[in-house]
């Protein structure tokens, strides 16, 4: 970006759609450590340089996000004595996202002794994100865990625990191993009310400035390096902007471009996708999860759609009836006219397969005219071995809260009558491009938790979520962060340079674009379209023709939007119409790459699933001597088409196969 008014620019006023792209230089993560495995975290702390605790102080560093990542990032930077500046567009940082997260969080402490270790899960969480992640990143991930579980016992966490006195644990997908912490169905609750807890530490001692109901809108970036951000006070609308030494996104992920998630409405990928177009590469943007035990949708009215936790298949068994067209009551099905297709399919895992996997069964049989309740879209998950096996006592015990949320939605007692399920997007593998270190290709920006690429390949397995976010939060970025700090020395950047004020100038020439435009359709009239645009053409199931007709449609509807949209209101006090519209003007970019991405990943791996490559059974078929690699793509400025960059993967230790959940 060069300053030039967004109202000028031809990338959001007229049709660009590009299903062409050059190939750049390939992009290879220099930090990741060389020598054993098990050694190249340690390694790389030790060679990390450390910033004196005299020193840190004099140090501001922005976090953008107070999830998970961002909350525990925040209060574990501020108690080693840096300055943090904390943003979050929520009234307060504990209703972040995390809040809704339900099942639990892995962690390799074989505490089952059931032959869990470190090595398990590093081997587990490779396979399931389809070969397609960095093996050093997910070692490290699942190093960390056992050290995460201690932190947050420290905090008062109320884990579930076993007669005994010691925490007690759970499976979920993908897995043969019981390594899941949870917390009843609310363990992202309460693993965030303590890190919560830790960043209002930081906020009494003044070493946390938070800023709530604030959202960024842009990064600013100063002789190629990140110095801070341009943020919006959601309530009086003053743009303001905000100098660092670093910046850290911690924004999560991307996926209500779906306009129907599972994510809470004001998710967005503002955050990000402005850092994209600053110069911060974006890694497998087609790389969605579509999670299976979700409610399914009631109709064209719904603006989002409800999560039911992973952990419920550990007890609930799910089926359709056998025949097309049955239509009878779930009771009135006679076993043997039940089908319990993950079982028949998958005996060895049985209901617990990866997510990915799930998904497109449940979408599989439901095409083939035998899935329940409205339009055929829903499958059972049903409880009904499990309440005479262990009794309603102990399912309440383990479910009652998610039992108690699903009869409230759906006016069905799920003790009396199985639970309906369908697929839904909830996550998304893809996110900025980090290194070894968390660091984006703009030196300065980091991206923790959702918010980056690193760890999951092309699905991720449940429970992973909180443990990743954590991890990057707690462990890795604190040391990683602390080594840029201490190589890159910095100069006070004052507010009048071009650098701010073009950034500012941006955005408000962009929100006074999006007031003044007094057109006749509202923003969420286009994020309902393009969502619905977006699942057809770029959700469970891909193909190249659907691809390619929506590579053609995106730019149309994007121009559209920019001549048609209507925001009611100012922009000098709160108005959320405002910030709708702005939101969906990024995803109105964002899905274009998304199904750039698809288009040319012609593979099928993980949750990318492409018609034209699967296995004769109907399961993914990757292409590992063509795509095994990272997409990072590069923004290129308004109009013109991204640049791939190709981050090659290699597997030392975890050699590629087909999966085989049998």
């Amino acid at each position: 970006m060069n300053g030039t008014p967004f109202a000028e620019d031809p990338f959001a006023r007229t049709p660009s759609a590009y299903t062409d792209y050059r190939v750049g230089e390939p992009v290879v993560d220099t930090k990741a450590p060389e020598g054993p495995i098990e050694e190249r975290w340690a390694r790389r702390r030790f060679e990390a340089r450390l910033v004196n605790p005299a020193n840190r102080r004099a140090h501001t560093v922005i976090v953008v996000g107070t999830g998970l990542a961002g909350g525990a990032a925040g209060a574990t930077l501020a108690e080693q004595g840096y300055r943090v500046l904390q943003f979050c567009y929520q009234d307060s940082p504990r209703r972040a996202h995390s809040i809704a997260a339900q099942g639990g969080i892995n962690a390799a402490k074989n505490y089952r002794n059931d032959g869990d270790s470190v090595r398990r899960l590093f081997y587990d969480t490779v396979k399931g994100g389809d070969f397609r992640a960095r093996e050093s990143n997910v070692h490290r991930l699942a190093e960390v865990s056992v050290e995460i579980i201690d932190q947050c016992v420290a905090q008062g966490v109320p884990f579930a625990r076993e007669y005994g006195g010691l925490l007690d644990t759970r499976s979920f997908g993908g897995v043969q191993v019981s390594r899941t912490f949870y917390a009843r169905g609310q363990t992202g609750q309460q693993l965030l009310l303590g890190a919560y807890q830790a960043l209002s530490r930081g906020i009494a001692a003044g070493s946390v400035e938070m800023h709530p109901r604030t959202e960024m809108l842009d990064l600013v970036v100063v002789e190629g390096r990140a110095r801070g951000i341009v943020a919006r006070d959601l309530v009086t609308g003053r743009i303001d902007t905000y100098l660092a030494d670093a910046v850290v996104l911690a924004t999560g992920g991307y996926g209500n471009v779906f306009h129907l998630s599972t994510n809470a409405k004001n998710s967005n990928a503002t955050a990000i996708w402005r850092a994209h177009r600053r110069g911060a590469l974006f890694a497998n943007p087609c790389f969605t999860q579509i999670h299976p035990t979700c409610v399914p949708r009631s109709g064209d009215h719904q603006s989002k759609l409800t999560l039911m936790s992973e952990s419920l298949r550990n007890d609930g068994r799910i089926w359709v009836p056998r025949e097309r067209g049955d239509t009878r009551a779930p009771a009135d099905i006679p076993e043997d006219e039940r089908d319990y297709y993950l079982e028949r399919m998958y005996p060895s895992f049985g209901n617990l397969v990866p997510r990915d996997i799930a998904s497109r069964a449940a979408k599989n049989v439901c095409d083939e005219g035998r899935g329940v309740g409205p339009g055929g879209q829903g499958v059972y998950l049903d409880f009904a071995d499990a309440l005479a096996r262990l009794g309603r006592e102990t399912v309440e015990a383990r479910y009652g809260n998610l039992f108690e949320m699903y009869q409230r939605i759906t006016d069905e007692d799920p003790y009396r009558v199985p639970m309906r399920i369908y697929p839904a997007i909830h996550y998304t593998m893809g996110g900025l491009w980090v290194d070894y270190d968390l660091a984006t290709t703009v030196p300065g920006l980091f991206a923790i938790g959702e918010a980056n690429f690193s760890d999951h390949g092309a699905n991720r397995l449940g429970a992973s979520a909180l443990m990743q976010g954590l991890a990057d939060g707690y462990f890795v970025l604190p040391a990683t962060l602390a080594d840029f700090l201490a190589r890159h020395p910095h100069d006070e950047v004052p507010r009048d340079h071009p650098a701010v004020t073009d950034a500012v100038s941006e955005v408000t020439d962009r929100l006074y674009l999006l007031l003044s435009n007094n057109g006749d359709r509202s923003p969420e009239s286009f994020h309902r379209e393009l969502g619905q645009l977006l699942w057809d053409a770029c959700g469970m199931s891909r193909s190249e023709t659907g691809l390619r007709k929506a590579l053609e449609r995106i730019p149309e509807l994007r121009a559209e939007f920019w001549r048609r949209v209507r925001v009611p209101g100012s922009g000098k006090s709160l108005n959320q119409s405002l910030e709708k519209a702005n939101r969906v003007a990024d995803y109105l970019e964002l899905a274009e790459l998304m199904c750039l991405d698809a288009l040319h990943r012609a593979e099928s791996c993980g949750g990318h699933f492409r018609e034209e490559s699967q296995t004769p059974e109907g399961e993914a078929a990757r292409r590992d001597e063509e795509f095994t690699y990272a997409a990072a793509w590069e923004f290129t400025g308004p109009g013109n088409a991204p640049v791939l960059h190709r981050e090659a993967l290699e597997f030392s230790h975890v050699h590629p196969t087909q999966r085989s959940y049998a």
